[in-house]
């Protein structure tokens, strides 16, 4: 007959004591369209401050981008935003489409989070880039984004009702999500620099996170002489803030030397 016994082995338990573990400083949730391939990438090297933390979350969405498959997101930010460290407090909650959150409406998505997350800090690429642009005093802009006319417009309307005038757009014009996060970085930088060289223009936003602009922003505001700042960009130094996360970092371009909101 087969032995089957167990063999015992020594087992020992030790005390332990605890820190307050990778969120010492601030735990950042953000939700992330199921399409995106850009946020965590670039929110991995903008969020790297000793102590900050960020958790994603992915909510379903159409790969073709228009106002009417970007209004269909609003019913599962909720639901998105409760999977995000149930019951652990997070300091920001951020939702990270920028057309959605024009679309759905700022203070609907805000909502949507708070209906998770009670009294949470929110902010979204929107709201981090007119944030952003007050901020750093840009009364004039450049608009960038990769959208069809009909979404590009809706930016302009809105941009232009809080007061910044935006003298000039330029796009790629396409609603592919997948293929916009495939525009490379020589596209981009010509298309900035061509906007930006415009007497009329203070600053350059480039709008949509599925467009890799963050790790180049320090050498364009170099070439440019003007800030530069960008979807993902903007919503993470905002969620920073927001945070009580006020460090300067320079190496990062204009926006992060600015500490506080």
């Amino acid at each position: 007959m087969k032995n089957t016994e167990i063999t015992a082995v020594p087992y020992e338990q030790f005390p332990f004591t605890m820190d307050a573990g990778i969120t010492a400083r601030a735990a950042i949730g953000i939700v992330v369209l199921a399409t995106d391939h850009t946020v965590e990438y670039e929110w991995r090297r903008l969020l790297d401050q000793p102590g900050v933390a960020f958790f994603e979350s992915r909510l379903h969405n159409s790969a073709d981008i228009s106002p009417s498959t970007l209004a269909l997101m609003e019913k599962d930010i909720r639901p998105a935003v409760e999977l995000i460290l149930p019951d652990i407090p997070l300091q920001v909650v951020a939702f990270g489409c920028t057309s959605g959150t024009l679309v759905i409406g700022e203070e609907t998505v805000f909502k949507r989070i708070r209906d998770a997350r009670p009294g949470v800090a929110c902010t979204t690429p929107l709201t981090g880039a007119m944030a952003a642009l007050n901020t750093l005093k840009a009364k004039r802009i450049a608009l960038l984004t990769p959208y069809v006319p009909a979404i590009n417009q809706l930016f302009v309307d809105f941009i232009e009702k809080t007061g910044i005038h935006v003298s000039h757009v330029g796009s790629f014009n396409h609603s592919d999500d997948n293929e916009v996060a495939r525009i490379d970085r020589e596209s981009l930088r010509q298309a900035v620099i061509s906007l930006g060289r415009h007497q009329t223009v203070d600053a350059v936003f480039v709008s949509c996170t599925s467009l890799r602009l963050a790790d180049q922003i320090p050498e364009l505001e170099a070439e440019l002489g003007k800030p530069v700042i960008s979807s993902n960009y903007a919503m993470a130094w905002h969620a920073l803030r927001l945070a009580g996360v006020e460090d300067a970092q320079p190496e990062r371009g204009l926006l992060f030397t600015q500490c506080s909101i």
